[in-house]
């Protein structure tokens, strides 16, 4: 997996890379398969295409031979989510992390246990941190 962030996916980029992160390999007929969905194979296969140009997938010859190709993530899930996440805050509330969170919480329907779940995350990342922002 490269250690470089290619640019932010689609929807129809993140529900592909969603089936490769969880198959964590597969053909054009995988994926197609794994979708759920009607979707031509010459669809995924340029969707597939495109997600190799921006870094996100890599392709290696099929074990059986043949023409097929195996298509695997070259970005960790993690890595991506994360990034996306600093994407969305950056252009959608002007960096204010806070913001973001605040409009989850007010306007998300969570269930008490997420949000006892976000209250430990909380404060487990202030019992890290003095007063000043600096780790004890």
């Amino acid at each position: 997996m490269t250690g470089e962030i290619p640019p932010t996916l689609t929807r129809a980029e993140s529900e592909i890379m969603g089936v490769l992160w969880e198959l964590e390999r597969g053909t054009v007929h995988d994926v197609v398969a794994a979708l759920n969905k009607d979707v031509a194979y010459t669809t995924v296969l340029t969707m597939l295409r495109i997600l190799e140009k921006k870094g996100y997938v890599r392709h290696e010859a099929a074990p059986e031979g043949g023409r097929a190709f195996v298509y695997l993530p070259a970005i960790a899930h993690d890595k991506a989510k994360r990034h996306h996440v600093r994407d969305l805050v950056q252009r959608l509330f002007s960096g204010n992390v806070e913001e973001l969170v605040a409009g989850l919480v007010d306007e998300e329907r969570l269930s008490r246990e997420e949000l006892e779940n976000l209250r430990s995350k909380i404060d487990a990342r202030l019992r890290g941190k003095d007063q000043k922002g600096k780790k004890r």
